[in-house]
Formats: structure tokens, sequence, C-alpha cells
């Protein structure tokens, strides 16, 4: 068909491109703080001493760097809870395109915090960019996901994990103290961001709204079809088109879905249950503290140039996030994400025998490199990707931005309490600290087995039916053992994406979760 074989436009490329700066900016604003972590420590020791005339303690001086790192995810909470409020009244595009005045704001106060001798500029900072970049998690992925054929969903889905681990390399490299992670050259550094921000500002008018919000939120059907037109390059969009005149259809007759009405209803219960755990099985991974304070963790294993390794790490997070997104249209979803849990889980183990031996064997040190380069690599094949913009399938168009709100809530709640309270743990466990990670990735892999269903090739109406039937497995996959397999159906059959209550459908079939 004409479709299929135009699937892959210029105009579908170019609104994705320009989307995934967002996720750049994200991934960017996430490593940036970890090379000048002495030389900012030492500003704000120079500042509090220009201040009051005494340096500041050890236990102060962490307190605060612990505080700027876990304030960014503070803002990414407050950001992410807000993403329902900004695409149902402006669009999906509209959103990121106001949400980047965030983004020069608080490029703004960090470049210019020690003009101004301030680093309380540099945490509001901080603050304001963590705002942005929890709206960008939610935005981006949606807006993704929207405006993708469904045989593409997958691999458009893991550009924005692709943008933020390219966003981390960025940093890591001109973090370096010969580009711009000196004494004199840091802020530039931590304003860089404005500039994403304003190529993103200028480019996103040239893109287009997504259709399925201007058909089913806005009943512009007109528009709808235009855009979808130039997306798929061909005339013949008469199934897409079909398929959200069912989904809007299914959503005049649901009442409007709230965050609290996620957990009441329990044709979205699981899935909201599902979207929460996939999150914190990205986070409570321990990635970020590898991310955060891998510089540390290079100097604690003997390695004597702990930057470059850091950065080995970041291009290592690039390739494999790559492989990824070749990956995830043939062996799925569920699978990519329990080959990461379980290699990260491996690799947790070689990196605490490599910090428990180091003293006594040098050479452990290169164990440590390897394992943590496996933990980014396995990382990147599953929990990276997959969790952003599997939450977007699991639910219909009513319900999506209230389940990215919660997910994504939850997934910078878990990141916050990784960015505060990392270096107190890693002070009480030592050498053991990434054992309480393995035992958080044993438990993400259990849950993902028996509970996580296959979305690859699925329609939104298939996953739904899925969930209101209360089976477990997506169609479409090989029956594994564990786990309930849903009957084969058309990828054009329409099915109620939620189901109604008797007295809207008195024949409709009594279901559960």
């Amino acid at each position: 068909m004409e479709g299929e074989k135009k699937q892959v436009t210029v105009p579908l490329l170019l609104a994705v491109s320009v989307a995934v700066i967002g996720s750049i900016q994200f991934g960017y604003n996430t490593g940036v703080i970890n090379a000048p972590e002495k030389i900012i420590r030492q500003f704000y020791n120079e500042t509090l001493k220009a201040r009051t005339g005494e340096f500041i303690t050890d236990n102060l001086s962490t307190t605060l760097w612990s505080f700027s790192v876990a304030i960014f995810s503070v803002g990414g909470m407050i950001g992410s809870f807000s993403v329902g409020v900004f695409v149902n009244r402006f669009g999906r595009r509209n959103s990121m395109l106001i949400v980047n005045v965030l983004a020069v704001i608080g490029g703004s106060l960090m470049g210019f915090s020690k003009l101004a001798a301030s680093f309380e500029m540099l945490i509001v900072g901080r603050l304001t960019i963590g705002l942005f970049c929890g709206l960008s998690t939610g935005l981006v992925p949606m807006y993704i996901g929207e405006i993708s054929p469904t045989s593409l969903r997958g691999a458009f889905g893991t550009l924005h994990q692709l943008g933020v681990v390219i966003g981390i390399l960025i940093a890591q490299v001109f973090g370096l103290e010969f580009i711009l992670g000196s004494q004199s050259l840091w802020p530039v550094l931590l304003g860089l961001t404005i500039i994403p921000a304003v190529i993103q500002s200028i480019a996103l008018p040239f893109c287009p709204e997504s259709p399925r919000f201007l058909l089913i939120n806005k009943n512009q059907e007109e528009a709808a079809t235009e855009i979808l037109k130039k997306l798929r390059g061909t005339d013949d969009v008469q199934q897409d088109l079909q398929e959200m005149k069912d989904e809007s259809l299914k959503m005049m007759q649901e009442k409007k879905v709230t965050i609290p009405e996620l957990f009441r209803s329990p044709s979205y219960r699981q899935p909201i249950i599902i979207a929460i755990v996939l999150q914190l099985s990205q986070q409570l991974s321990g990635i970020n503290a590898v991310f955060y304070y891998s510089t540390n963790i290079f100097e604690a294993a003997g390695v004597k140039e702990p930057i470059y390794a850091t950065i080995g790490a970041g291009v290592v997070n690039t390739v494999f996030t790559v492989v990824s997104l070749f990956l995830v249209e043939r062996a799925g979803r569920r699978t990519l994400h329990l080959v990461g849990l379980a290699g990260m889980a491996f690799c947790a183990v070689l990196m605490t025998i490599a910090l428990t031996l180091t003293s006594q064997i040098p050479s452990m040190s290169y164990l440590s490199i390897i394992a943590i380069f496996g933990f980014v690599a396995f990382f990147e094949v599953g929990p990276g990707p997959i969790p952003w913009f599997i939450v977007a399938e699991l639910f219909s168009q009513g319900p999506r931005p209230a389940a990215m709100a919660v997910a994504g809530c939850s997934n910078w709640t878990s990141n916050f309490i990784i960015g505060l309270g990392f270096p107190y743990v890693q002070v009480l466990c030592g050498d053991y600290v990434f054992i309480i990670f393995v035992v958080f990735l044993a438990l993400f892999f259990v849950f993902t087995f028996f509970r996580v269903p296959e979305t690859r090739g699925r329609t939104f109406d298939d996953i739904s039916k899925g969930f209101a039937r209360g089976n477990i497995q997506g169609a479409g996959s090989a029956p594994q053992e564990g786990v309930v397999t849903l009957p084969p159906s058309s990828p054009t059959e329409k099915f109620p994406m939620v189901q109604l209550s008797a007295h809207e459908a008195p024949n409709a079939p009594f279901s559960s979760i």
C-alpha cells in the first residue's frame, strides 16, 4: 500500500527531530552538573566566605551540593504533574513552544549566578530548568507517539531517550576543564541550555500540531486530515482517521478522567500501576546514581582520569540507545525491558565486587569501568527508553495526559530521592551501595515478567481492550510462560477504550481487572 511505503516522510522526521530538542535539553541539564562539581562547591564556599567571613563546613558543603543536584528533580516533579494542564489547553506543539520560556529563564539565572555572586540564583535556576524538563518529559513522548504511525511508534518513541543520552554526552564533553568546565567558564556551561531552547522555539511553528489532538480534542477533522496526509506522505489516511473517530466517540461516552479517577476506575487502575512501576524501575535501577556521581565512583575505584571514563560511559549510553531503536519493533518492549533489568543487576554485582576489592587489587579498577559501561548499556536496551513511551501506549486520548502526569511525577520523585539521598547512602553502605539497586532490579524484573503487556504493533484500541478484559499479555507476541495471551485481533478492529458503566451501556459485558 502507498501508505505503508511512505510512512517515513520529511514532515514527520522534521517534527520528531524538533521535538527531541526538548529531550536533549533534559539530558544536558541532567549531566551538566557532574563535571564542575568541585569548582561549583568552591564557588559556594567563596561566596559564603565573602558574606560571613567564615568557610563552610564539609557537612554544609555536601548538603548544599546535594540540594543543588536534587532541586532539579523538585522542578521536574512539579513540571511533570502540570503536563495535563498545558496539553489540554494549548495543544501538544504549542505547549512545547510555551515552556521554552522556562528554559531561557533557568539558563539565564545559572549563567549569571557567578557574576552576581549568588549561589541562590544557581539553585533557583536549577529549579526553573527542572520545571522545563519535567514538562518536556511528558510533552515530547506524547507528541511523538501521537504523530507516529503505529508500526513506527516504538522506534520513534526511543528517539526521546536518544535525545536524552546525547544531551548527557554533550554535557560531559563540554564539561571538560579545557572546554567549558573551568573556573571562568562554568557559568557558560550551565547557561548554554538557552541556545537549544531558542532553536526549538524558531523551528516549532514549522511543525504540525498533533492530528489526534485536533480531531479528538478540537473536532477539527479537516485540519487533522491535511496534517495526516503530510505526515504519512499519502492521501489515503482513512484508516488513521477512522481509528481517531472511534476513539473520539469513546471519549464522548467517558467521564472526564482526573488523576484520582485513574486509581478508582478498574479500567485504568492496572495500566496506571504498570506505568508507575516502569518509571520507578528506570530511576531506582541506580542509573542516576551513576550519572550524577560517576566521576566520584571512578575516583573511588582508583581510575586516574575519571572524567574521561565518565565520557566513555556517555558514548556507550548513546550507542546502545541507537541499538535499542532498531530492536524495539523486532524484539518488543517487554522483552527488552526484562533483558535490560537482568543485565543491570548482573553489572551492579560486578561493580560491587570491583569497589570492594580495589584497595587490595588495583587492577579491579578496570572491572569497575567495564561494570559501569555494561550497566549503562543494559539500561539503554530497555529501562531507559521504554518507560517513557509505553505510558502513552497504555492509555487512550482521554486519560493519557493525566496518566503521563502521574507517571512523570513518579519518575521525578524517585529521581529526587536518588539525587538527594545517594551521597548519604554511599557513606552508610560504602562499597556495597549498589547491592540496594540489585534488590530493586530483581523486584522490577519479577513485576515486568508477570504484569507488563507487550504493546508492539498494537493499536491503542487493542491495548486498551486487553486491560478491559483483565488480560495481561498483548496480542501479536508469542505466548510466554507465566502470562496470559490475548486472542489475535486485526489491527483495524475497534474496541471500547474504557468499559462503559451499566447505565451507559446496559448490554455491555461486565469486566474487571
